[in-house]
This record gives structure tokens, sequence and C-alpha cells, in this order.
């Protein structure tokens, strides 16, 4: 997982150079959707640059000693907030891919959606498992 928001972060980087919306590999964005009321292309960008890094270092905090000792709770919540923000995403790509919704996902987009789902609910599953005290 790491490694997929990283390479989200570095997709994401390339069009903030670009100052242009969308994804590398992804659909493309019409001139209608670039224009924003809140910033512009570049500035959502980097933002979504930096997000795909956070995701990468809690996801790699999830395996570390230094991780182990954030409060379970806490990380918990954390990534719960994460599911959902992947799984949208992910759930977007599934969805548009295999039945059409208009954005422009192709099938073997639906198949990357459907392994990152996957990919993160055994993240979570895995540090659940990891920090889950017995009690004996």
């Amino acid at each position: 997982m790491a490694v997929l928001f990283l390479g989200y972060a570095a997709g994401k980087a390339v069009f903030a150079l670009q100052a242009r919306l969308g994804f590398p590999g992804g659909p493309p964005v019409t001139a209608a959707e670039t224009g924003s009321y809140f910033m512009d292309a570049a500035t959502a960008q980097w933002l979504a640059t930096a997000s795909g890094v956070l995701g990468a270092c809690v996801v790699i905090a999830t395996v570390t000693a230094l991780g182990h000792r954030v409060p379970r709770t806490l990380m918990l919540l954390v990534l719960a907030g994460m599911l959902l923000a992947v799984g949208g995403g992910a759930g977007i790509m599934v969805v548009d891919g295999f039945v059409g919704i208009g954005v422009g996902w192709q099938w073997y987009h639906g198949v990357l959606g459907i392994l990152v789902i996957g990919l993160f609910l055994e993240t979570v599953r895995s540090y659940a498992a990891a920090t889950r005290r017995v009690t004996s």
C-alpha cells in the first residue's frame, strides 16, 4: 500500500507541475472541469501529492515498532478514515470501470480498484491483529 500511495503522490506531482487536474493513466479531464471556485489545479494537485505521502507514512507506521506505539484506537480511527477515502475513490473506479457512470475509467481500472480495496482492508486487518492484546 505504501508503494501505491507513493505512486499516487508521484502522479499527482507530475500533474501539479503541469497545473492539470487528473491522474496519469486515468480518464482525461475536460476544460470545463478544470475551473475551480476554491483553488487552482496546481494547488489541488500538490495537496493530493501531500495526502499520498501522508498515506504512505501511515501505512508504513502500521508495520513498524514506532507506529505500534501510537494508541491503537487512534490508529484504527485514522485507518478507518483512510479506508473511507481509499474505498470511495477505488469504488468509483470499480463502478465506472464495470458499469459506466460517465467518469471514463475502463475495466482494468475497475480491477485495480478491487485490488486496492482488498490491499487496504488487509492493511487494516493486519494492523489490528498485530496490536491485539491477548487477555488471559
